[in-house]
């Protein structure tokens, strides 16, 4: 297994990443590129996502950690329901909201058992200590 000695090494943050770039894809073409709102608010949950999972793991306390996983997870679940959003007004078609979901529905899992696993091993030695 290798070390885990920056955010960008965390799987559950290349899976947010991954969910991002599928989410600013679909936002970009057709009618959902024109509904400002929906779009911001479903690229700007996406972001949320990946980028609680980079804050939270800079901090020092393994507990704010899980606290910034658990946000993240959360703007994981947001993207599912908004995705519901975009199928309803027809902006996507079932097989994109499957799969779109299916992506947030995997980072969300992955983040959840990544804050459990911090929780249960609060110590993190592979994540370098900041000094003064």
């Amino acid at each position: 297994m290798t070390a885990v000695t920056k955010f960008e090494d965390l799987i559950a943050w290349q899976e947010a990443r991954k969910l991002v770039r599928m989410i600013y894809k679909i936002t970009s073409d057709g009618l959902f590129s024109k509904d400002f709102g929906l779009k911001d608010q479903i690229q700007r949950a996406a972001v949320s996502s990946m980028t609680n999972i980079a804050e939270g793991f800079d901090n020092e306390s393994t507990v704010e950690f899980a606290r910034f996983l658990g946000m993240a997870r959360r703007s994981a679940v947001e993207v599912q329901s908004l995705l519901y959003v975009a199928l309803d007004t027809s902006y996507i078609k079932e097989e994109a909201f499957r799969t779109h979901y299916e992506q947030a529905k995997k980072t969300q899992a992955i983040i959840g058992g990544l804050k459990k696993g911090i929780l249960k091993n609060p110590h993190r030695p592979n994540k370098p200590t900041k000094t003064s």
